[in-house]
């Protein structure tokens, strides 16, 4: 993602949590959400990568803990031109992997035990490559912020909703205004939802190709893809949130129907599809 682009996706978010403010408190309730939006953004840049890591219990492994892991990682950095990031596992049984951290000196690259199980060596590497090709767009910043924001607009939200109806909030006010400041509340969460969406979908689709252009088997990458979908739908992650479910390669809710629609993620036989030209193209 640009910088244009991250600018523009954290002012629609910054937006949201302003109006959200506002529903929650009038004039004063926006100066609030303003500052505190100000101190997210802050707090998200330094320690949000912190924060995700800490969610999923992932754990730092070294060389000598994970000789294959880590070697694969370092072939890989040497073919991106990147620095060596930090090596994270953690402890799930869905396969699955993300890439996390403020740029690509202090960057994270994150596998599941079920990943590392489930897919062959060559099916790794695209995956870590996949992850590194996020570092190398510096994206993973952008992601992070908005799953740390993203949780904190839901959040508010389902306060101010439960205030509406189970605390009698709206006082005297009018009633146009109040039935406007509770659709706010209900609207910011699938507004940020799409905002996820927008964000996830794009970078996904780019960090396809430049995986691909990384590990140099465009096909690896495409055949883990099939395997993870076929994984999560077997063993989904249950302590996942909601709001970092676009950091991952694959969506890691199991999801049917009306929801696919709303995916944080593009379809893998779509993602699948443009690796095989990926490939053809280099045969």
């Amino acid at each position: 993602m640009n910088g244009v682009k991250t600018a523009f996706f954290l002012t629609l978010i910054m937006v949201l949590f302003l109006l959200v403010g506002q529903a929650l408190g009038g004039q004063q309730g926006m100066i609030i959400a303003f500052i505190i939006a100000l101190g997210f953004n802050f707090f998200s840049y330094w320690y949000s990568d912190k924060i995700v890591l800490k969610l999923y219990k992932a754990k730092e492994v070294s060389r000598a803990q994970a000789p294959k892991l880590y070697g694969m990682v370092e072939k890989l950095v040497k073919n991106g031109g990147l620095p060596m990031p930090k090596v994270y596992v953690i402890p799930s049984n869905t396969p699955n992997a993300f890439a996390t951290g403020r740029n690509p000196s202090n960057a994270v690259v994150a596998v599941t035990e079920g990943i590392v199980r489930l897919l062959n060596d060559e099916e790794l590497e695209g995956v870590l490559a996949h992850e590194l090709a996020h570092i190398r767009n510096r994206d993973i910043l952008l992601s992070t912020i908005v799953a740390t924001i993203v949780g904190a607009i839901t959040y508010l939200s389902f306060i101010g909703r439960f205030a509406f109806f189970f605390l009698g909030r709206g006082g005297d006010r009018d009633a146009g205004a109040v039935i406007g400041q509770l659709l706010m509340l209900i609207i910011a969460p699938i507004a940020a939802a799409l905002i996820q969406m927008a964000i996830s979908r794009a970078r996904e689709y780019m960090a396809d190709a430049g995986g691909a252009e990384i590990c140099g088997k465009p096909m690896a990458l495409a055949n883990a893809l099939k395997k993870l979908e076929k994984g999560v739908a077997r063993t989904p992650m249950q302590e996942a949130n909601p709001s970092t479910s676009h950091m991952f390669i694959v969506n890691p809710f199991r999801g049917g129907g009306i929801t696919k629609l709303f995916s944080t993620h593009p379809p893998i036989p779509e993602r699948v599809k443009r690796l095989e030209a990926l490939a053809r193209g280099r045969a």
